[in-house]
């Protein structure tokens, strides 16, 4: 009995840690942009801060992941990485220059990029364990991204977009409170060895399966960095933006609930295309988008795109590589999703956006994941009987 009481504490403060940490995530997505159009950045700036991020991504990421691996120990790591982003934070929105700015949120992005990647390493080992489905830990991270983005577009609506700052700071705090009730998820077990990250890429087949998904994530993060200033452009006020990010979010949910009840039944490469082709559409369809009302029915088009893409990545990743890599593994399909595919999105998104409209920055987008749907199929069509799939990588 006793132990049933400490699992389900245990699963709550998951839940909560991912429903707070995925709460400071939508402030960063749906309303940093807007605050530094708000403090009078131009559109190129603004891609080159959201660029930094991504770059600073692809080694603190690796880094972290590999600390957690080695030591065994995730909860110390969070700690870490969120203490560092609340006094970053602070530094972010007293930096009155754009090079000390730069140079700030490139400190905060160094301690928040990690943990996206960490909090899904630690829910797919407590998964493990319990066999319990990591989509009813994951779904808590949707609620509080949607939570964020709808209640917090309300209030800075009616406050204005400089109460931002003071947003952010108290999400990273609640966060920081849930982090220490944490219970570890990497207390012993096997210790990866040094080499452990060479081991896990060595494979061709596994190389072009992340380059296939950073194409198709170019795309997705075209999105992310520009679409509150696209639904600007179009008139749009901050509280429908903020609506827009929340319908995405909400739409991931069902999805998430199909695909760990019925996705087994599907190969991963086909349901990645399907994917593709869905954000084909869904990015074809924004290009051509002159009310920013009709971007809220576009959003519901997020569940059979990143719910479906997001999903059965991490279900692949896992797989093939063993528990002991976890972090490290996890670590370097962050950085392919997230910081190469943000780094090139972030500085061409912003230039071609200036030159040419938003609406070339999502057609581009479309373009980039038809070729990536047309990839996994080949990939799918093609690949052996003894592909990557047949196993995990080899240690």
């Amino acid at each position: 009995m006793q132990t049933s009481i400490t699992t389900k504490s245990h699963d709550l403060i998951l839940k909560l840690f991912t429903f707070s940490f995925y709460m400071t995530m939508g402030i960063v997505v749906t309303f940093f942009p807007l605050y530094f159009d708000y403090k009078g950045y131009t559109k190129i700036q603004i891609g080159l801060l959201y660029a930094i991020g991504p770059l600073i991504g692809i080694a603190t990421n690796l880094l972290w992941g590999y600390l957690s691996d080695r030591f065994q120990t995730v909860k110390k790591i969070m700690i870490i990485l969120i203490c560092g982003q609340l006094v970053t934070a602070i530094l972010v929105f007293t930096s009155g220059w754009f090079s000390l700015l730069y140079i700030c949120l490139a400190m905060f992005f160094f301690f928040q990029q990690p943990v996206n990647s960490l909090n899904d390493s630690q829910l797919m080992l407590s998964v493990s364990h319990s066999g319990k489905s990591y989509a009813s830990f994951r779904i808590w991270g949707s609620i509080g991204f949607a939570v964020s983005a709808g209640g917090f577009g309300l209030i800075l609506r009616h406050y204005g977009t400089g109460l931002t700052p003071i947003l952010c700071i108290l999400t990273i705090s609640c966060t920081l409170v849930i982090t220490f009730l944490l219970k570890d998820a990497r207390q012993g077990g096997k210790k990866m060895e040094l080499g452990g990250m060479l081991n896990i890429v060595r494979s061709k087949k596994f190389i072009w399966f992340l380059v296939l998904i950073i194409v198709m994530a170019v795309s997705h993060r075209f999105n992310d960095g520009f679409l509150a200033l696209y639904m600007r452009q179009l008139g749009a006020s901050d509280s429908l933006i903020g609506y827009a990010w929340m319908t995405s979010a909400l739409s991931e949910i069902p999805m998430f609930f199909l695909l760990s009840k019925y996705g087994h039944r599907f190969k991963e490469l086909p349901l990645l295309a399907f994917a593709g082709i869905a954000y084909t559409v869904r990015f074809v369809i924004m290009g051509f988008v002159q009310d920013p009302g009709w971007v809220l029915l576009v959003q519901l088009l997020h569940s059979v795109t990143f719910g479906i893409f997001l999903f059965t990545a991490i279900r692949y990743i896992q797989q093939i590589i063993p528990d002991e890599y976890r972090s490290s593994g996890q670590a370097i399909f962050a950085v392919a999703w997230s910081c190469v595919a943000g780094l090139i999105s972030g500085m061409f998104g912003g230039w071609i956006y200036d030159v040419w409209g938003g609406s070339t920055v999502y057609f581009l987008g479309a373009g980039l994941s038809l070729l990536a749907a047309i990839g996994f199929l080949g990939t799918h069509l093609l690949q052996s009987d003894d592909g990557i799939s047949a196993g995990k990588v080899n240690s």
